[in-house]
């Protein structure tokens, strides 16, 4: 080192930078060593469409015990309510008692709970319970009073939805009981805890079905349409019942043509008619005749109200297409057909009425 050239600090520094690299060149073998030693296996492809039936789920889905309900889906509270029905008037009592252990709505950490109470067989009427702030453990002890015919308890179901109020916005539902009573035992009285569940979808009104015959001969253009009887009306009076009547249209490309009615059965909502009603329908224009059955309630007083309707034809769909095409492959003879009424919008949404148009009658 003292005969060197260059002075003894730069030596001393050169051999320590050779060293610092022999030192990290080593490390790196080593690591790449020991990263080969512990290579995984290549992972192998799975080609679903290979497989078929519960194989092929299995391999995307998870068991069933392995999913778990969101807390959302969980203690949103019970409901304690009972029941009375009397035969003798044919009514039922609804009492709405308390709640317990409401599920927080608001961002305080409580809610601001109602009941709404309802049968599905009179949508129409509806009774709520009086609103209590900030609680989740409220006490209502309310009572409501519904007619219901004893034949018709069976068919129906108490709806009671717990609702969390909100002055600037939508109500938001905090859960529901729903009990079909035709699991119940009404010759006692029932009082009683249920679990609020998660809101169902909003139920299909029932609105009623009416039943009808159809009979169409070709040779002679004769359509004729027999009002025969309707059941399950839905109530329309305050007193429970309705005052039908059945109108009868026929629509010719999408425009009103002809029209008949039948007479008003009072207070009643299984009405039997059987009347018949003869419209001449040429074959040529058969097949672009929509034939309209549409259910109303009369009223002296203010306007006739629609309990649903449905419409037969080309153009139909589901039972109505069936009773239609039955028709058509049976000359001259009746073909009879109980029919589900449907929403009055729904109807007329589906059969685009063209208005404030007039079609001349066809020559014969």
């Amino acid at each position: 080192l003292n005969a060197a050239p260059v002075p003894e600090w730069a030596l001393i520094a050169v051999t320590v930078a050779v060293a610092v690299l022999l030192l990290l060149f080593l490390v790196c073998i080593i690591k790449c060593c020991c990263c080969s030693k512990k290579k995984p296996k290549k992972e192998e492809k799975v080609n679903l469409l290979s497989f078929s039936g519960p194989t092929a789920a299995s391999l995307v889905q998870p068991e069933m015990e392995d999913l778990e309900c969101s807390p959302e889906d969980k203690n949103r509270g019970k409901l304690q309510y009972s029941l009375e029905y009397n035969l003798r008037a044919q009514q039922m009592k609804v009492g709405v008692k308390q709640a317990a252990d409401l599920k927080a709505m608001d961002s305080g950490g409580t809610s601001d709970p109602y009941v709404i109470v309802y049968l599905t067989s009179d949508m129409k009427k509806k009774y709520e319970t009086k609103v209590y702030r900030k609680t989740l453990n409220p006490v209502f002890n309310e009572s409501f009073t519904f007619q219901v015919p004893h034949a018709e308890v069976p068919e129906s179901t108490l709806v009671m939805q717990v609702y969390d109020f909100n002055r600037f916005a939508k109500h938001d539902i905090i859960g529901e009981v729903r009990l079909p009573l035709a699991s119940v035992n009404l010759q006692r009285v029932i009082e009683q805890w249920s679990d609020l569940a998660a809101a169902s979808k909003v139920e299909q009104e029932q609105l009623g079905e009416v039943c009808f015959s159809l009979r169409y001969v070709p040779s002679t253009g004769k359509l004729t349409v027999v009002i025969l009887e309707a059941r399950k009306l839905k109530r329309m009076d305050s007193h429970g019942l309705s005052d039908p009547f059945v109108k009868v249209h026929l629509i010719l490309n999408r425009k009103k043509w002809k029209k008949r009615k039948t007479s008003v059965k009072k207070n009643t909502l299984s009405p039997y008619f059987n009347e018949a009603f003869v419209f001449e329908v040429p074959f040529n224009q058969i097949q672009n005749v929509d034939l309209v059955i549409s259910v109303w309630d009369h009223d002296k007083v203010t306007k006739n109200e629609q309990i649903g309707k449905l419409f037969l034809g080309c153009r139909a769909t589901g039972n109505q297409l069936r009773h239609w095409s039955d028709m058509l492959s049976n000359p001259r003879r009746p073909i009879a057909q109980w029919h589900s009424l449907q929403a009055v919008d729904v109807v007329d949404k589906a059969l685009g009425l063209k208005t404030h148009l007039r079609l001349p009658l066809p020559t014969r």
